[in-house]
C-alpha cells in the first residue's frame, strides 16, 4: 500500500495547518480538550430525538388504543418486538389446529364414530387426540393416510376444504409479516452514522453550521437526501406557548445540494445567512441556549428498494464553535481510503469569529465601523501584523517619501503635484498616472511615495 498523500479533499489553510495537530490529538477523540470544559456549565436538557434516532415520546390516555392497533394488525405485527412476533407465529398455527381438531371431534361424536366400529365421517378418529392429529395432518398437508374423511359425511368434507383455505391464509399472513419485519429498512440505519458533534466555522467567507454523515456499507443509498429542523420553544405574539416549535434549516433544498452521493463521509453545510434561525446567535449565546437540531437522512436501500430514514440530533452543548472536522478521505495510488477512526474528530480554528453572522455581515459592509467592536479575539494582533508587513514591503522597494506639509497660505485649498512616474498612495494598491492631484483640507497632510529615479515637479 502506498503512503498517504494529501489530496484535494483534505486541504486546510496555512495558519490552520500548524495548529491542527495540537488540537486533534486529544484523549476524548473529538478534538480540542476544552470541548467538555467549554460546555461543562451548560445544563442538560431533554432530547426529543436521541442520538441513535429514537424519539423520546410516550403516548398516554389514548382512547380505543387496542381497537385501533387491531384494525391495522399487519403493521402492528411488523412493529412489535421479535419475542411477541414469534409468540404470535406459534399461537396462530397451534390455535387453528386445536380449533379444527375440536370441530372434527364434535363431528365424529355427533355421528357416533367414537362408539361404533364402522366410522361414517372420519375414519380412525376415536378420541380428541386423534381428531387433533387429523387436523394437523390436514392443514400441513402431511397426509399419513391412516385417518381420512369418507364421502358419506358432507360436513366433514366441507371442514377439510375450509381448513385448507384457512391454513393458506395463515401461512401467507404470518410468513409475510415475518419477512417484512426481517427486511425492514430500519435495520439499514445501523450502518448509517452521524458525527457525534456539529461544528460552526467559516467556509467560503461565510459562517456555517456543519455536521458529518457516513455510510458504513459498500452498497449505496439510492436518491439519498438530507434535511434538518430546529426544535425550540417559543411564545407567539398572542402569548401562546409552543413547547417544540419546528423550523426548517436550509441545507440546499432549492439548489439541490441536499441530494448527496453517499459513498464516502460527507459534511453537510448550513449557511448561516439572514434566513437562518441562527443568524443572530453568537458564541456566547450558543453556550446558554436550549434548542435541538434534528438531522434526517433519507434514501432507498439498494438491495430492497425500500425507503429508509436515519435520524439523529444535536443539542446546544454538542455544537462546537470554531471547530472543523478532521479529513477522513485520503488518496492512495489507485483508490481512495476512508479512515473512520477520524470520523468524529475535530480541530480548532482560532480565526473563527465569536460574533453572530449578522454582526459579521454588518462589520464587513460598514467601512466606518468602530475598532472597539471586534468579532475576532485576535483581530487587533492580526491588523498590527498586516500593517507591519505593508511597511516592510514599502521599505524593500526603496521608495522615498515626499511629504507635502501644511500650507502657509490659508486661502489655498489644493496643491497640484505633477509626477511623471508610477505613483503609489499609502494604504492603496499601486496605480500608474501621469499626474496626481492631492487635496489638502484644513490641517490635514498627505504623502506620496515615489521611486528614487523619478523627478517630481510641484506646482501650486
Amino acid at each position: 500500500m502506498g503512503s498517504v498523500r494529501s489530496h484535494r479533499y483534505s486541504i486546510v489553510s496555512s495558519e490552520e495547518d500548524g495548529m491542527k495537530l495540537a488540537a486533534i490529538a486529544m484523549p476524548n477523540g473529538y478534538g480540542n480538550g476544552n470541548v467538555n470544559k467549554m460546555h461543562a456549565e451548560h445544563q442538560s436538557q431533554s432530547r426529543f430525538v436521541s442520538k441513535d434516532g429514537h424519539c423520546n415520546v410516550q403516548f398516554i390516555n389514548m382512547s380505543e388504543k387496542g381497537q385501533r392497533y387491531l384494525a391495522d394488525i399487519f403493521t402492528t405485527c411488523v412493529d412489535i418486538r421479535w419475542r411477541w412476533m414469534l409468540l404470535i407465529f406459534c399461537l396462530s398455527f397451534l390455535l387453528s389446529w386445536l380449533i379444527f381438531g375440536f370441530i372434527f371431534w364434535v363431528v365424529a361424536l355427533s355421528y357416533g364414530d367414537l362408539e361404533s366400529e364402522t366410522q361414517i365421517c372420519v375414519s380412525n378418529v376415536d378420541s380428541f387426540t386423534a381428531a387433533f392429529l387429523f387436523s394437523v395432518e390436514t392443514q400441513t398437508t402431511i397426509g399419513y393416510g391412516y385417518r381420512y374423511v369418507t364421502e358419506e359425511c358432507p360436513v366433514a368434507v366441507f371442514m377439510v376444504v375450509f381448513q385448507s383455505i384457512v391454513g393458506c391464509i395463515i401461512d401467507a399472513f404470518i410468513i409475510g409479516a415475518v419477512m417484512a419485519k426481517m427486511a425492514k429498512p430500519k435495520k439499514r440505519n445501523e450502518t448509517l452514522v452521524f458525527s457525534h458533534y456539529a461544528t460552526v466555522a467559516m467556509r467560503d467567507g461565510k459562517l456555517c453550521l456543519m455536521w458529518r454523515v457516513g455510510n458504513l456499507r459498500k452498497s449505496h443509498l439510492v436518491e439519498a437526501h438530507v434535511r434538518a429542523q430546529l426544535l425550540k420553544s417559543r411564545t407567539t405574539a398572542e402569548g401562546e406557548f409552543i413547547p417544540l416549535d419546528q423550523v426548517d434549516i436550509d441545507v440546499g433544498f432549492d439548489s439541490g445540494v441536499d441530494r448527496i452521493f453517499l459513498v464516502s463521509p460527507i459534511t453537510i453545510v448550513h449557511e448561516i445567512d439572514e434566513d437562518s434561525p441562527f443568524y443572530e446567535m453568537s458564541k456566547r449565546e450558543l453556550e446558554t441556549s436550549e434548542f435541538e437540531i434534528v438531522v434526517i437522512l433519507e434514501g432507498m436501500v439498494e438491495a430492497t428498494a425500500m425507503t429508509t430514514q436515519c435520524r439523529s440530533s444535536y443539542v446546544a452543548s454538542e455544537i462546537l464553535w470554531g471547530h472543523r472536522f478532521e479529513p477522513v478521505l485520503f488518496e492512495e495510488k489507485n483508490y481512495y481510503k476512508v479512515d473512520y477512526s477520524r470520523f468524529d474528530n475535530t480541530y480548532e480554528v482560532p480565526s473563527t469569529p465569536n460574533c453572530s453572522a449578522r454582526e459579521l455581515a454588518e462589520k464587513k459592509s460598514s467601512a466606518s465601523s468602530s475598532r472597539n467592536s471586534f468579532c475576532y479575539e485576535n483581530e487587533v494582533a492580526l491588523e498590527k501584523v498586516e500593517m507591519e508587513e505593508e511597511f516592510e514591503e514599502e521599505d524593500s522597494r526603496q521608495m522615498n517619501a515626499i511629504e507635502i506639509g501644511d500650507l502657509e497660505d490659508p486661502i489655498a485649498d489644493a496643491v497640484n503635484v505633477n509626477v511623471h512616474a508610477p505613483v503609489q498612495q499609502h494604504y492603496a494598491s499601486p496605480i500608474s498616472l501621469d499626474a496626481a492631484v492631492i487635496l489638502i483640507m484644513g490641517e490635514e497632510t498627505r504623502s506620496l511615495f515615489l521611486p528614487t529615479n523619478c523627478q517630481p515637479s510641484l506646482g501650486i
